[in-house]
């Protein structure tokens, strides 16, 4: 799909623009290095405060990482039975997420660097 870490420009509203990237990280101060996830990172043009809409596997959630396409967050876990798999390279997708971590009052973040959940954003924003 291209270079992860290219900056990307994402318009909400009239006036609020985010600087978005996605990258795959692998964690290596964790004794195990399977430790992984996938990383939505988004940024307030003009601002210098990131927000990591973060990704990690776990019992009936998976992140891509050579089955599925590059991107794919697949979630297994509901009850009946219907599967939610998106894509974090689709400016779409990265819209829903906003959107929905806007609606909780997660974005802008007001201190530092905030890392979030992104499974718990995932079925609202499906």
């Amino acid at each position: 799909m291209g270079n992860d870490r290219r900056l990307r420009r994402l318009v909400v509203g009239e006036r609020t623009v985010y600087l978005w990237s996605f990258r795959h990280r692998h964690d290596t101060s964790q004794a195990r290095p399977a430790n992984c996830g996938h990383v939505l990172s988004l940024t307030r043009e003009g601002g210098r405060i990131r927000t990591a809409i973060v990704f990690r596997p776990g019992p009936g959630r998976a992140v891509s990482e050579g089955y599925w396409e590059a991107g794919t967050v697949v979630d297994m876990t509901a009850r009946d039975g219907d599967r939610i798999w998106l894509n974090l390279y689709e400016p779409g997708v990265v819209r829903r997420l906003v959107d929905e971590a806007t609606a909780r009052g997660l974005l802008p973040p007001e201190t530092g660097p905030r890392e979030l959940d992104g499974w718990a954003l995932l079925r609202p924003a499906a």
